[in-house]
């Protein structure tokens, strides 16, 4: 195991760009985490994506021969519901995302207007990403916070990584709801902290240390965290871009999961 690695009790992991992209595990990620896992290491998966249930994401990186439980990750999902359900129990939302979303709204006790006449009038709106987008998506959305709703969305994150290349996030459609209405959301994901919090919950005490690859959301979050933070270039982030990064700044680059690890040198 590398000397930065061993320097810690634990580790929270992006999914997307660091463990698998698309449905690919990167190089060496699933000996990594054999690795952490037998070094005693402690380890929590976090992900911005908010497309899928939690139970979805451990299915996946089963799939992709990687041990991991339900409390092992921490969704924006489950982060929204959560806040929802503390905040707006028993209002109206209109929700951009999909169907996984959509429960979760649901579960946190609000009525998803969605496909009713009222959808244009919602107490809040909830913004995420999804492929299921339309005009008329886009249009009560705006309407509603136009007329003065909550306007709440997953992230920031302009892509996301997938095989062929950087697919729009998240922040691509949040930024069509915010052209159109002159307001900004309140963001629940990275690059707020409070996914790492909930990992830090998880984990207990001891030092801990996130990895990701992209430096507007992991390495921001972790730094509002109170956490160092390694970027790999197997997602979002080039090299010549994470040479040039400003504040915050990563404690160290790595190719992968697998080199940051000591598995494997490949890039």
């Amino acid at each position: 195991m590398s000397s930065l690695v061993a320097g810690y009790d634990a580790l929270i992991l992006d999914l997307d760009g660091c463990v698998y992209v698309g449905d690919e595990a990167t190089v060496g990620a699933p000996e990594a985490l054999e690795a952490l896992r037998e070094a005693g290491k402690g380890v929590v998966f976090v992900t911005n994506d908010p497309r899928h249930a939690v139970e979805d994401y451990v299915r996946k990186l089963w799939r992709l021969g990687v041990r991991a439980a339900v409390g092992d990750v921490v969704t924006v999902g489950a982060a929204l519901q959560h806040l929802l359900a503390e905040s707006r129990p028993g209002q109206g939302a209109f929700v951009i995302g999909t169907e996984a979303l959509r429960r979760h709204v649901s579960d946190a006790g609000l009525v998803v207007l969605n496909g009713r006449p009222e959808a244009d009038r919602a107490d809040v709106v909830v913004v995420a990403g999804t492929d299921q987008l339309s005009y008329a998506d886009l249009r009560s959305a705006a309407l509603s916070v136009r007329a003065g709703a909550d306007f709440i969305a997953a992230g920031r994150d302009s892509t996301y990584p997938m095989p062929d290349g950087l697919w729009p996030g998240t922040g691509a459609i949040l930024a069509a709801v915010e052209y159109a209405t002159d307001r900004r959301a309140e963001i629940v994901g990275k690059p707020e902290p409070a996914l790492f919090r909930t990992a830090l919950d998880r984990l207990g005490p001891g030092r801990v240390l996130a990895v990701g690859d992209r430096l507007d959301a992991d390495v921001a979050a972790a730094d509002r965290a109170g956490l160092d933070a390694v970027l790999v270039l197997t997602g979002a982030t080039s090299a010549e871009e994470a040479a040039s990064a400003g504040e915050p700044r990563p404690v160290a680059v790595a190719a992968s999961l697998g080199a940051l690890v000591g598995v494997t040198n490949l890039p």
